[in-house]
């Protein structure tokens, strides 16, 4: 009887492949396992098994496995019905979805090995010098990998190089793979057992009466064993009595002290833990009812004002589900939210809390993957954000969404283009467990959906300790500007608010949703502006780094001194980020400590920490920042938020942006006043009439619901409907002119007209060289989502088949909002 398994490859590719085995490994292997199956031509991928069966494979002759690479399954079954269910829904492969959930330690290609041969004579004379280069390394090293070679070479083109090597048979070349995570070792000592008897140590001890220092080492292991009960690591033995690695090892040659090593995981918690807070009664009543809703619902919505205390509600139902050995993800939308409520969660559940995000490096990253898959107690609670609903959980009671409304829960590029908080439902369906979404200002999709009973809702309208909401004024910087009472890009209203909050000891957040000094820098002679070369956008000025940058390639070109196009020196800024914010307020507050928080300034892995933490503790008393500051963080502290300029978000060519001004004002104006005193939050903006602005500054979110829920039903948008979007990408605007064309013919012969859009070029036709078309389309409630999937997937193929269209990009993304 022959032997077979259909595995995942990590590439894009949509089905399975069959491989054979032998009867002993068919015996082995269980689905979940990674596997090394060579494919192509020479490559060698760690692929996933997901079915072991006895069927030929009709199309192509099964290849045979190189080898197992687990002795237990890294996947659970749950996960691998999960990422069948993101790739049929989201339209991608599974190969993507295993690229997005493994950690790159687990996703093992092959590396390209150059080797050279043995028994041939090489005469040095008929190399060229490039080809010398490499053979000459060749012999002082056993083996060269690609990028050596790119680096002996100084140059990315090696290939014609290597094979000019190959074919004077001087080297060859093989596929070798390698295992990239290595776990962490810690040396530890223990006292040798004849040493516990007083004899034996009064009598070693005074064989030492000549080495003092390996006397201070035996005493300094008693003093560390007297006061914990931990093992003792030999560093730290070694550090405490003041001695050197030579004296160490002279105990450990007389046998005095035996080493071991012990695997421990990179991130630990070594703290104490405490009890959890008591409710007060409106989080008492609001606990009950998600319970009640959880007895008939799988999903329920907490729509609690900010500083309401949901936290303290997520915490008592994390307690109940700990009790009977059940797993929680908390799910947030930004890394920064994480640094906060760790330490919060930490200090209730102590190391049955792990956390997962893409600032861990690989390797802890790998350990959280193995501490959750075998729910051994450690990893009990996961915090994280979007990429943690990937992890091989094995008993999961509740997914907590916490600001469920964050754009950030959907994930953009790459593939798998998925919506964390839809797919957590789907995910808790799985488990046949609980979901909880939590936000002060739910997105309509979820507002809507507890409106049609497909949800249950619980409100929390009062803040903790019923601390008055914050009062929020519209400041109108247009009039300002006409009686000449603007400093800078601040109005006179915002910084006497600044200069009594200051005066008073209280914190203050200024909130700029755009980063960089300045995003225009213009010419006054001439008008030019200087563009990336490779996007249609303008360069952002970045006076820090005295740069101009595009936001998004990357590019950069040092700060011009004079125009590019007529040599004028007169240059001038237009608009602002949080960088000049910052610099103005160092000349209004001099003595002041002021903190700047955006992706500039937060690019290492603690840096969020070490940012939340000033601020925390005081140190810093005006805080600037971007979106990143809206996000259910906690500043006891904080009196006065300054939102510099409300109508670059009310003006962007989204259909949510409305909705997510709304929410963002919301959310910014929450971080005031969070204690006794009342926070005041002020809105500068050159139209204090706009509904939204209305709506917010008297905290009429239902009125807000309703209006935009009517709107979103005239022009046939979600909630109501879904939204396909279609992006092709392409260097040459011609053929993309042309293909997009096609696509949208081809489209609308399948689909209704009307319910077709496009093809559009989007705001920015442009991005890294590539030109961009957008095609929406819309899904009723009332059609088939399945069946308007089936058809673009064949309209697809179609489109792929034509020779002149096969190198355009296509990218789809299913409830692209």
């Amino acid at each position: 009887m022959l032997y077979f398994i259909d595995v995942i490859l990590p590439i894009p590719v949509e089905n399975d492949f069959t491989y054979s085995i032998s009867k002993q490994e068919f015996e082995f292997i269980k689905p979940g396992m990674r596997v090394a199956v060579p494919f192509g031509k020479s490559k060698v991928y760690a692929a996933i098994v997901t079915r072991i069966h006895n069927e030929t494979p009709l199309i192509y002759d099964a290849k045979e496995i190189e080898h197992i690479l687990d002795e237990t399954p890294i996947v659970t079954e749950i996960q691998l019905k999960f990422w069948s269910w993101i790739a049929s829904y989201y339209m991608c492969t599974k190969g993507e979805v295993m690229r997005a959930a493994l950690p790159s330690a687990f996703l093992l290609e092959s590396e390209t090995i150059i080797q050279r041969k043995e028994d041939v004579i090489v005469d040095e004379a008929d190399l060229k010098d490039d080809e010398f280069l490499i053979y000459e390394a060749l012999q002082h090293h056993s083996l060269l990998k690609v990028h050596e070679v790119m680096d002996i070479l100084g140059k990315r083109k090696i290939l014609p190089v290597i094979q000019r090597l190959i074919d004077k048979e001087v080297l060859f070349i093989k596929e070798e793979i390698y295992e990239q995570y290595k776990p962490k070792l810690l040396k530890f000592v223990k006292l040798n057992e004849q040493y516990r008897n007083e004899e034996d140590f009064n009598v070693l001890f005074d064989q030492l009466k000549r080495a003092p220092k390996q006397q201070a080492i035996i005493l300094a292991f008693f003093s560390l064993e007297s006061k914990s009960k931990k093992p003792i690591q030999a560093a730290q033995l070694q550090k405490n009595a003041g001695a050197t690695s030579t004296q160490m090892k002279a105990l450990l040659e007389k046998g005095v002290f035996e080493i071991y090593e012990k695997r421990v995981d990179r991130v630990s918690f070594d703290g104490t833990t405490g009890d959890t807070k008591r409710l007060n009664s409106h989080q008492e009543v609001a606990l009950s009812q998600i319970e009640q809703v959880f007895e008939e619902k799988e999903v329920c919505l907490l729509h609690g004002v900010t500083a309401s205390g949901k936290t303290e509600i997520y915490v008592s139902l994390i307690e109940e589900l700990l009790k009977n050995n059940k797993q929680t993800l908390y799910l947030l939308p930004e890394i920064a939210l994480t640094t906060q409520l760790i330490g919060r969660l930490q200090a209730y559940f102590g190391d049955k809390v792990a956390v997962f995000h893409s600032k861990y490096s690989m390797h802890e990253r790998v350990e959280v993957w193995n501490n959750v898959i075998l729910n051994s107690g450690k990893a009990q609670v996961v915090i994280g954000a979007r990429s943690a609903l990937l992890l091989p959980f094995r008993n999961l009671g509740l997914i907590v969404v916490d600001e469920e409304h964050e754009s950030s829960f959907k994930q953009f590029d790459p593939a798998p283009r998925y919506q964390a908080r839809d797919a957590a439902i789907v995910l808790a369906r799985l488990f046949d467990s609980k979901v909880l979404l939590g936000s002060a200002t739910p997105s309509l999709e979820s507002m809507y959906n507890s409106k049609t009973g497909k949800y249950g809702l619980v409100s929390l309208s009062k803040r903790h300790g019923d601390i008055l909401m914050p009062q929020i004024n519209l400041v109108d910087i247009k009039e300002k500007q006409r009686k000449r009472e603007m400093t800078g890009h601040f109005s006179d209203t915002l910084l006497r608010a600044i200069t009594d909050a200051l005066s008073e000891g209280e914190q203050v957040i200024l909130f700029q949703n755009r980063r960089g000094f300045s995003p225009i820098l213009e010419c006054r002679t001439c008008g030019h502006a200087p563009q990336c070369p490779n996007c249609d956008v303008s360069l952002t000025y970045h006076k820090y780094r005295n740069q101009l940058r595009c936001h998004y390639c990357s590019h950069h070109i040092a700060m011009q001194l004079k125009c590019m196009a007529c040599g004028s020196p007169e240059l001038t800024t237009k608009g602002f980020g949080t960088e000049q914010i910052e610099a103005e307020l160092r000349e209004l507050y001099p003595e002041r400590n002021i903190a700047r928080m955006d992706s500039d300034t937060t690019k290492g892995k603690h840096s969020f920490e070490k940012i939340i933490t000033a601020f925390e503790q005081e140190e810093v008393d005006i805080l600037v920042g971007t979106q990143m500051l809206t996000k259910g963080l906690d500043f006891r502290n904080v009196t006065l938020v300054g939102i510099l300029n409300a109508d670059s978000m009310l003006n962007f060519p989204d259909f949510r942006a409305h909705e997510r001004s709304y929410q963002l004002i919301a959310q910014v104006s929450g971080r005031a006043g969070r204690t006794e005193k009342q926070g005041k939050v002020l809105v500068q903006t050159y139209n204090p009439y706009h509904q939204i602005l209305q709506q917010v500054s008297s905290n009429k979110y239902d009125e807000m619901f309703l209006e935009q829920l009517e709107e979103r039903h005239n022009f046939k948008y979600a909630p109501l409907y879904r939204l396909i979007r279609i992006t092709l990408r392409h260097r040459d605007y011609q053929k993309i002119d042309e293909s997009s064309e096609w696509l949208a013919r081809s489209l609308r012969q399948g689909l209704s007209n009307e319910n077709v859009l496009g093809p559009e070029t989007p705001s920015i036709a442009r991005i890294r060289n590539q030109y961009r078309r957008n095609i929406m389309i819309k899904v009723s409630r009332k059609q088939s989502l399945q069946e308007v999937k089936l058809y673009i997937a064949r309209v697809k193929t179609t489109f792929k088949a034509i020779p002149q269209y096969r190198s355009i990009r296509m990218i789809i993304d299913v409830d692209c909002y």
